[in-house]
């Protein structure tokens, strides 16, 4: 039975009046919010025209919701200092009366030889993109001492952690993952663990049965075993109150990105999540056939990218309505 309805959305705006969409994800968060969604999740984009900054964008919407969990998935560590970022999710998270769920990952940033000048002009080669940079923001976060700097130095007091410090949020820090050794690091190191829609085919090229086996690596590894929370992520679209147009609209996104659900993708052999389109009930039996919902009580359904605000809402109303409901989920409340 889904314990927790959560939704993801990318943020998109127009170049020429980022305000007006900024605005917009702050409209969706709160209606997330009065409709009973458990938590609502921003995704992170550099250089393009989604949220560049989606911890400063959550500091806004912390303080126009009470209830709902705030999360990102996922921030590309590659983009951040470690101890800077550690102190904006403090920061956030008590603000927010400690919702924040931070979601990250690692490895080179996007397009790494044709931005890294503009990110380390000076230390590109030297820069470690492994998962020891997530273990310096995970000492960060936990309150581990940093520096030996600590106590008086003139007229200024000093501490050798992290300012402030957010007790409960490292248990809040997710991992956002698409192979067995993301699952069984972030299994290791006592993280939660979000599944991705976009998953290496490493042992089937079934992206349901890919995902199971990653569920069920982080578990064996993670101390809580079957407890540690895992959230599933995929491109959900109800369309019980939706009219023909955005129905036409919706089926043709699906189509469009089908094709590249059917066989591994590049060197990497990338495997995509296919888009969920169809009535609540429909979606609802292919959830429940599928292996890996079948082991999780959390979700993070993912908005598509390039619809309007109106989608969004009829989108986001059915998921609380019906299609939540379907799966046995039922709405928070205040």
């Amino acid at each position: 039975m889904l314990r927790k309805l959560g939704f993801l959305t990318i943020g998109l705006f127009d170049e020429a009046d980022p305000g007006r969409g900024h605005e917009s994800t702050l409209e969706i968060i709160e209606l997330g919010e009065r409709l009973g969604f458990d938590s609502a999740w921003l995704r992170h984009r550099h250089l393009q025209f989604g949220i560049s900054s989606p911890v400063a964008v959550l500091a806004a919407a912390s303080q126009r919701t009470s209830r709902i969990e705030l999360g990102t998935a996922v921030i590309p560590l590659g983009w951040e200092n470690p101890l800077r970022l550690a102190e904006d999710l403090a920061t956030v998270d008590l603000l927010s009366g400690g919702r924040l769920n931070p979601g990250i990952s690692v490895g080179p940033p996007m397009n790494f030889d044709r931005v890294k000048d503009a990110i380390y002009p000076d230390t590109a080669d030297a820069e470690d993109f492994s998962y020891a940079r997530v273990e310096r923001l995970l000492a960060c976060v936990r309150g581990e001492p940093v520096t030996d700097l600590e106590g008086a130095l003139g007229f200024e007091q000093f501490s050798s952690r992290v300012q402030p410090h957010s007790p409960g949020l490292a248990s809040r820090l997710w991992y956002g993952g698409g192979s067995l050794r993301s699952a069984r690091w972030a299994g290791e190191h006592g993280m939660n663990f979000l599944t991705s829609s976009v998953v290496k085919a490493e042992e089937s090229e079934d992206f349901a049965r890919i995902q199971l086996s990653h569920v069920r690596a982080f578990r064996a590894a993670h101390p809580d075993g079957e407890k540690a929370r895992v959230s599933q992520g995929l491109v959900v679209i109800p369309t019980d109150s939706a009219t023909a147009a955005q129905r036409a609209k919706y089926l043709a996104y699906a189509e469009q990105r089908t094709p590249r659900t059917r066989i591994p993708q590049g060197p990497a052999r990338m495997m995509f999540a296919p888009d969920l389109v169809g009535t609540a009930a429909q979606i609802a039996e292919t959830l429940e056939a599928d292996p890996a919902f079948r082991e999780i009580d959390e979700v993070a359904f993912a908005l598509p990218f390039t619809f309007e605000h109106d989608d969004y809402v009829q989108i986001l109303t059915d998921m609380a309505e019906r299609l939540g409901p379907a799966l046995g989920w039922r709405p928070a409340t205040p």
